[in-house]
């Protein structure tokens, strides 16, 4: 075992619900250990997020002292050995110690058991295969503190071999190095991903999807995607042509107008130039509605906007809204280059921060009482006057309202004349 450092002053271990479940499996010849992400977290100085423990305990005794302490248990993966405990609120996922006896993705079959040290080189990354105690002694069976210290995400034993018993491990290493690593990734863990790219074809579209989604919202996006475009990846997933620059210009752009990061979006840059993109993508990787309305407004004509002035982008801004509006200036501005000193693409994209379209003021009652009956015709009338409208720059004066209103309705009696 390596040398390792501390985590005895770490509060989420230490008090909390963290420490109460360890306390509850720390008994009668049992141990628990918080493993996995958190530990990796705490040694890098970020915030621990999701808790994971592992114990030798088997299910049914995790289940019965959770019940004997009045905890919630839920056998959220009990064929697995997984058992979640809720305190306050607060899930706690704990996996009794295990082993892989066949592997074949998350149809694995495992042996429970007590060796740490087998738990340990089940998992996927050094990194990953860290665990703490309840005193704050981190146990290292795998060179994962050096790794982490290093920012360097390697496999845990023949890269090939993890790679084959689940292939979504090939993301997964682009995402964690996207997230957690420096430099160029691991060359041994790249070359096996290369190795075992066709294997990405046996995975279903939904897990693809959530770690596809992962990967973009973390710091190192541009770069892993670009590798990952290199190594001949990136196309099968997305079902065709990728654009890694744009993705690159859309990052910066976010940062310079101190976005949050959106996996969406940057996905948008990464796949799509006109709106047969986001259907084939939305395909391949079952996005959600949501996703794919988000990916198809983005990719419709955004190439318009490099010609655009403000009182085109207001209205713009009227007809999509003010989520659907930002989102297509900045994948136009991705796609131009993005320039992120582009004083013109910022004041499209700021438009929202300092103008709110006005509500269009005419109603079916207006035309109603200029004689018109209802019917198909009323509708037509209001989109009539309400182009018309927009193209006058949003006028709210009575003046000008009836006037908009009285062509709009001489215009449909013409129309029913003829």
């Amino acid at each position: 075992m390596s040398a390792v450092p501390m985590l005895a002053d770490a509060p989420w271990l230490m008090s909390g619900g963290t420490a109460r479940v360890l306390q509850l499996l720390n008994a009668d010849g049992e141990e628990a250990r918080v493993v996995g992400g958190a530990v990796r977290n705490a040694l890098l100085g970020l915030v621990p997020g999701d808790i994971d423990i592992a114990t030798t305990a088997l299910p049914h005794e995790v289940i019965q002292r959770a019940k004997s302490a009045g905890i919630k248990a839920v056998p959220t993966g009990i064929d697995h050995g997984t058992v979640t405990l809720v305190i306050d609120s607060q899930p706690y996922e704990v996996t009794t110690l295990r082993e892989d006896t066949e592997t074949f993705g998350r149809k694995a079959k495992v042996a429970f058991g007590r060796d740490w040290v087998k738990d340990a080189e089940r998992r996927d990354f050094t990194m990953n295969g860290l665990s703490v105690d309840a005193d704050g002694v981190v146990h290292d069976y795998v060179g994962g503190v050096a790794d982490a210290a290093a920012r360097r995400v390697r496999f845990i034993g023949d890269p090939d071999q993890r790679i084959a018993e689940d292939f979504l491990r090939i993301l997964r290493f682009f995402r964690i190095h996207a997230a957690f690593g420096a430099g160029d990734p691991d060359r041994d863990g790249y070359l096996a991903c290369i190795r075992g790219r066709a294997g990405l074809a046996s995975l279903s579209a939904e897990r693809l999807r959530m770690e596809m989604l992962k990967l973009l919202a973390a710091g190192g996006a541009s770069a892993a995607a670009l590798a990952m475009a290199d190594g001949g990846l990136l196309q099968a997933l997305t079902g065709g042509v990728v654009y890694t620059g744009p993705l690159s210009a859309m990052i910066a752009i976010e940062r310079e107008l101190g976005l949050a990061a959106s996996s969406t979006r940057r996905l948008a840059a990464l796949t799509v130039a006109v709106t047969e993109d986001a259907k084939r993508v939305a395909t391949r990787l079952r996005l959600s509605n949501a996703e794919t309305k988000a990916l198809d407004s983005m990719g419709h004509r955004w190439w318009r906007l490099a010609t655009k002035g403000e009182a085109d982008a207001r209205r713009l801004l009227y007809r999509l809204g003010a989520e659907r509006y930002h989102d297509r200036v900045l994948l136009g501005w991705a796609r131009a280059g993005g320039d992120v000193g582009s004083s013109r693409w910022r004041a499209l994209a700021e438009l929202p921060q300092r103008w709110i379209a006005p509500k269009f003021p005419l109603r079916a009652a207006d035309f109603i009482a200029r004689g018109m009956a209802e019917g198909p015709a009323l509708g037509h009338v209001l989109t009539l006057a309400e182009d018309a409208w927009l193209a006058a720059d949003f006028p709210l004066g009575e003046a000008a309202l009836a006037s908009i209103a009285d062509q709009a309705a001489a215009r449909i009696s013409r129309d029913e004349r003829t």
